[in-house]
């Protein structure tokens, strides 16, 4: 895998209310973390690209690494070099030590601990990508397909994974008491008054 060195032109991390995130994670670039989201100490997410927007209830554990990329074939100083967005849903699990570039990811799917998944890929919702498997291909994967074991086979289950919300209820409880947070955004919609 080829690493760029990326000058971050912008950066403007959001946090919205209720997201637990924790002061040891890296967050770079044009970030928006959604509400009841946890993100573990050690976690990196990187907007080289452009922004990169993670919506409710995602849990991002420790040495999970996400990260909006130029492609290969486009230069980082490149002049024309449109931002483009990538969008995670709610209800995912990038467990520790995953690497995802996937530019559309839906709802309720999990990425298992040191599982790749590139940039051309697109998760649509309910799916699983197992420990250690890479999934780099062009496509999209069908909602509630199962890629596993060495091979990477694939198969369909019957039902969505179920959403870890116990499992972050708990760490919105315990991570405050271990870890330093990094501070909510201020959202304001009216003017304040003195």
């Amino acid at each position: 895998m080829r690493e760029t060195v990326i000058l971050f032109p912008y950066t403007s991390v959001k946090i919205a209310p209720g997201a637990v995130v924790c002061v040891e994670s890296e967050i770079k670039g044009d970030v928006t973390i959604g509400p009841r989201t946890v993100v573990h100490p050690k976690a990196r997410i990187y907007a080289d690209a452009g922004p990169i927007i993670i919506g409710e209830g995602n849990l991002i554990e420790e040495q999970a690494f996400i990260r909006n990329s130029f492609p290969e074939n486009i230069a980082p100083d490149a002049q024309d070099v449109e931002p483009k967005a990538m969008v995670i849903g709610t209800n995912n699990v990038f467990e520790v030590g995953c690497f995802s570039q996937a530019m559309k990811m839906g709802d309720n799917n999990v990425i298992e601990s040191k599982a790749y998944v590139g940039r051309n890929v697109i998760l649509t919702s309910g799916c699983i990508i197992g420990a250690c498997c890479q999934v780099d291909t062009c496509e999209v994967i069908p909602e509630n397909t199962v890629i596993y074991g060495s091979d990477c086979l694939r198969r369909v289950q019957t039902e969505r994974p179920q959403p870890q919300t116990l499992q972050l209820d708990f760490l919105m409880k315990i991570l405050p008491n271990y870890h330093h947070l990094k501070k909510p955004s201020k959202f304001t919609s009216t003017p304040m008054k003195n």
